[in-house]
């Protein structure tokens, strides 16, 4: 015989009974004695204080309050199939949503390639994506918004608050017009450029990539603020300045512009991290995800060819 059913059974088992019209006749499609059905049907008629069913000498009837609660109990039993259902798609990634945020410079490739291979193996997931610096999105990893995250942050700094996965050292690069005379350099000191002028993207010198190096006692002649990444490239261009361009981010740099490696010792390579909420279970989503941005990091591609020289050599 089977196993005694789990209490959300109660209801498969009274269903079985009103249909079959018989305790003996509903075991027997069940595959249970036929003891252990009338114990269920007593437990439910307890539960909820009434008689359910008319025992007669052959077979049961539904009484007035059997035959109410038959349509809830259909219900339940509904219920439950969906949720069953669903519960499935989420563990066989058929279904479900996973909500992914990123920083601009990793949604230049690395987070659409994740997407995309993501997309053609589980089509069933829907994915709701935003873009925003790292505070915002570790902001909403604690406050449960997101499921997952890319995020930077420089050398040595410490990210509180959610569970972090190294991916990669993000080198820099300074972004300078083809025409530069330190355009053909394998590698730049900041000390070299202390002259030149600078397109950067914040008001505040110490939220931008040149931060490392402010701390150090590099001060930049900022002549324009632009925070468009393809923005930048076009004042970079036209010679208005040069700027700095996270590694992320050169894939997209345009024919017109040149990057050269800043030394790590100037500027050290950006730390980025998948994050996920501390504490919580991974989903079978965030997990296939996690998986593809590993991968991705992994191999991603060089800087187009012509366009910039060889990464740094020097890993932090």
């Amino acid at each position: 015989m089977a196993a005694m059913p789990e209490p959300h059974g109660l209801y498969e088992v009274f269903l079985r009974v009103a249909r079959d019209g018989s305790f003996t006749a509903a075991a027997r499609s069940l595959g249970y004695t036929q003891s252990a059905v009338s114990r269920q049907v007593q437990a439910l008629e307890e539960e909820w204080g009434t008689a359910l069913f008319d025992r007669l000498p052959r077979g049961v009837r539904l009484t007035e309050a059997g035959r109410v609660l038959l349509p809830h109990a259909e219900g339940v039993r509904e219920r439950l199939r969906a949720a069953r259902a669903e519960l499935a798609a989420l563990r066989s990634l058929g279904g479900g949503t996973l909500r992914v945020g990123a920083f601009a410079a990793a949604n230049v490739s690395l987070v659409p390639r994740a997407l995309a291979a993501f997309g053609q193996r589980y089509p069933g997931v829907t994915v709701v994506h935003s873009e925003g610096p790292t505070a915002k999105h570790a902001a909403l990893l604690a406050e449960g918004g997101l499921d997952l995250a890319v995020l930077s942050t420089p050398a040595g700094i410490t990210l509180p608050g959610p569970e972090l996965y190294h991916l990669l050292d993000e080198p820099m690069y300074v972004a300078l017009p083809c025409g530069h005379r330190f355009a053909d350099r394998a590698v730049l000191r900041l000390s070299e450029l202390a002259g030149e002028d600078w397109i950067e993207g914040d008001v505040r010198p110490e939220q931008t990539l040149l931060a490392p190096a402010l701390a150090a006692g590099f001060l930049p002649r900022v002549a324009f603020r632009v925070n468009d990444w393809t923005a930048k490239q076009g004042f970079v261009a036209a010679g208005l300045g040069i700027t700095v361009l996270p590694e992320l981010a050169a894939g997209a740099v345009r024919p017109d512009v040149a990057l050269v490696p800043v030394d790590p010792a100037d500027l050290p390579c950006r730390k980025v991290y998948a994050g996920t909420p501390r504490g919580l279970a991974h989903s079978p989503a965030v997990g296939a995800f996690l998986s593809l941005l590993r991968s991705g990091a992994t191999g991603r591609a060089e800087p187009p060819a012509g366009t910039a020289s060889a990464r740094p050599t020097t890993r932090q």
